[in-house]
């Protein structure tokens, strides 16, 4: 079953009644300002304060009340709140697992996480699991505000285990083991029922992460928008300015470039993308035809792990199946009960033809009683040619595996970021078939939420082996010997895709080089001339010796020039600066993404680093993220929010019926647009009537093109 990946729904929060949520940055001391709207306001109460992460208050009222405090001096920023849910993964039954990840296999070094303090802040932590009670500490319920931040059970709503899998990952420490089973878990319930919560509880809760003086935080949250200063990232650069590593899934929305969304787009954000395991994917074989048909399995199937031949056949009128796989073709009846039908007669699996050209992810699940057997979908190509074969005869089918090795899961979020054009992920880990902690047992899930937890027990392991290190370096070593993942042809995979690489924990450990920035960001290349560009990488030499470091020059390429030193010699425990130029002739070069990697030879290793630079424009998204909410202390207007990229001449925004699709009227139109989050403000008037819509969002660049992007919108 795929639940969805914590995603922002542009929203104002609205309580139960009229009840508004807003958050709001003062000027001055946080907590007199509170007893000030508590003595003064009383029908306003205040839900949150925040004194580290953000000078403020989170505070809850009628939009009658909440509009008398407009006048407040002290006052400096009004924030809507923002709708989180836990992010999108698939849970997978681990007795039909055979190639699952057990965490404890990420760590190749002696070290454990011993008095490492880890903030996991999720939908909180059953903590009285077997495999969780010893290293659970503390914690808090930013839900229900109080100290016990269980798991949402199903007597309180929709149950989640979301952050017991997560904490399972770094720091179990029972009959399973986690990456750093020595480390102490502090967790904090910020998501509640169905892994739902806000803005307001996730502030809270990274506030009180760095109170209880956590030495690193998981956070396996995001949302769409894919831009580096989204107020989201500013907390998390906050977090990290004081100290404290902050690890954040990169998202569960891929394969596209341009997918990452905030906060793993935070400039101090470590974001990691998940990696798959070594897998054998099964293909019905024909020896005699020479034939290999590929097996898409779908959701809830049985794994198909069959090693003899088996009589093929069609359709499901025969009483008695015993033994056969049976092929039908897809149409109206539910797959799943097309699955039970098969079961019952006695087949051994069941083949769906796909009746249209493009391959899609079916699901068998929620029908009832699992489906026992397998259940996989293949081609329509495929599915003709089957029958063909069959033709009334006796007509067998074998099965064959081809094995796949490590590379990036499909559905791991690709970079770059828009506006800084920063290369996200940073790093990989284990995403796929990972089995952890789950209320009342254990359970394999997958995605990028379950990849993060693997890089924060790293740092745990790190943090233990080398208190000294900074942030800074801990970041810089996890990078600098990462493994980059090759293609079949040889060639790494691209730098958007995979950051650095998948994880090295002893080596990080014992890196004798840090490269505090080695990911190689030019930016965008604007003009027709040659442009040079400069970049200064940060090395440092952490072993006891001098090492020489050089540069492998680059293969020729037309438009492109680099200029590197010849040779740096640094030495033991020596940092220094090293310039790293590219020239660059934009109307030589096709316009667009570019990107590569740049080997640097140490003394005893060489180091790959991504490089990427924009020339003249990309095909990212040129707008996203349009929240349209009322706006705080009024009831007679209607704010907006929406992210741009590029420059912008104006933006429309036009509403038609989600349902009919027909044009109803135009919102908004405006060229007062800026690259980065603009706000304005419409009258009620103007706005029109309430309901929900599809929103046709138009942005006409600044360079004479349009892009146009779709969103429901809700107007209360």
């Amino acid at each position: 079953m795929f639940i969805l990946l914590i995603s922002i729904v542009p929203a104002l929060v609205l309580a139960e009644g009229k009840q508004t949520s807003i958050i709001i940055e003062v000027e001055g001391d946080v907590e007199e300002h509170k007893d000030y709207l508590e003595t003064y306001h009383p029908f306003v109460e205040v839900v949150a304060t925040y004194e580290t992460l953000l000078n403020g208050l989170a505070i809850q009222g009628s939009p009658k009340d909440i509009d008398r405090l407009k006048n407040l001096q002290f006052i400096k920023k009004v924030h809507s709140v923002q709708q989180y849910k836990a992010h999108p993964y698939e849970e997978l039954n681990l007795k039909d697992i055979g190639e699952s990840v057990l965490p404890s296999t990420l760590n190749d070094t002696t070290y454990t996480g011993k008095g490492v303090k880890v903030g996991v802040i999720d939908t909180g932590i059953d903590y009285k699991h077997p495999d969780l009670k010893k290293n659970y500490k503390q914690g808090y319920d930013l839900v229900d505000l109080d100290k016990d931040p269980m798991e949402t059970t199903k007597e309180e709503g929709l149950p989640t285990l979301h952050g017991s899998h997560v904490a399972g990952i770094i720091a179990a420490d029972g009959e399973l083991k986690g990456v750093a089973p020595d480390a102490e878990i502090y967790a904090y319930r910020a998501l509640g029922p169905g892994g739902a919560g806000s803005s307001i509880q996730v502030l809270a809760a990274m506030e009180q992460a760095v109170k209880d003086e956590v030495d690193v935080i998981n956070l396996s949250l995001g949302n769409i928008v894919n831009g580096p200063d989204y107020p989201t990232s500013a907390a998390v650069n906050k977090a990290v300015e004081l100290g404290i590593p902050v690890v954040i899934a990169n998202g569960n929305s891929g394969p596209n470039r341009w997918t990452v969304g905030a906060p793993a787009t935070a400039i101090n954000a470590l974001s990691v993308g998940a990696s798959t395991n070594v897998i054998h994917i099964p293909f019905l074989t024909e020896r005699m035809e020479d034939k290999k048909i590929p097996l898409q399995m779908m959701l809830g199937s049985s794994p198909w792990n069959f090693t003899k031949a088996y009589p093929v056949v069609q359709g499901l009128n025969e009483a008695n199946l015993y033994g056969k796989i049976v092929i039908v073709e897809r149409g109206e009846i539910p797959f799943y009960q097309l699955a039970k039908e098969a079961e019952e007669k006695g087949a051994v699996a069941l083949l769906i033809q796909n009746n249209e050209e493009q391959m899609f992810q079916g699901s068998i699940e929620g029908g009832g009683p699992p489906v026992e057997i397998p259940v996989a979908l293949i081609s329509k190509e495929d599915g003709k040619w089957v029958q063909s074969q069959i033709g009334g005869k006796s007509f067998y089918m074998e099965t064959t595996y081809q094995k796949m090795d490590t590379t990036i899961a499909s559905f791991s979020s690709r970079g770059p970021v828009t506006v800084n054009w920063d290369i996200k992920p940073d790093i990989l880990a284990p995403g796929t078939n990972v089995v952890s902690t789950v209320p009342g047992g254990y359970q394999a899930l997958q995605g990028t939420s379950m990849a993060a937890p693997h890089v924060t027990g790293v740092i745990a392991l790190i943090k233990e082996a080398q208190p000294d290190w900074s942030t800074e370096q801990i970041y810089g070593a996890i990078r600098t010997t990462a493994d980059p993942l090759m293609g079949k042809e040889g060639e790494f995979l691209p730098p958007i895709e995979q950051g650095m690489g998948i994880i090295q924990p002893l080596d990080a450990i014992q890196t004798e080089t840090i490269i505090y920035n080695p990911k190689l960001v030019f930016g965008k290349v604007e003009g027709s001339y040659r442009e040079p560009l400069t970049y200064n990488l940060k090395i440092e030499n952490t072993s006891n010796d001098a090492q020489t470091y050089r540069f492998d020059i680059p293969k020729k390429q037309k438009g492109l020039s680099w200029s590197f030193p010849m040779a740096v010699q640094l030495d033991a425990k020596e940092k220094i600066e090293i310039p790293v130029e590219l020239s660059v002739t934009p109307s030589l070069l096709e316009e667009g993404l570019h990107q590569g990697w740049i080997a640097l030879n140490g003394s005893n290793r060489v180091y790959h680093l991504p490089y990427l630079f924009v020339n003249q424009s990309a095909d990212n998204p040129k707008a996203m993220g349009f929240e349209f909410t009322l706006k705080p202390f009024s009831e007679k207007s209607y704010e907006y929010g929406l992210y741009i990229t590029d420059p912008t001449e104006r933006v429309e925004v036009d509403l038609y019926d989600p349902q009919t699709l027909m044009f109803n009227r135009t919102l908004l139109v405006t060229d007062q647009v800026e690259v980065g989050m603009n706000e304005g403000e419409l009258k009620k008037k103007e706005v029109g009537s309430s309901g929900e819509y599809l929103a046709v969002v138009t942005v006409y660049l600044l360079n004479g093109k349009t892009e146009t992007y779709e969103t429901m919108l809700f107007i209360p």
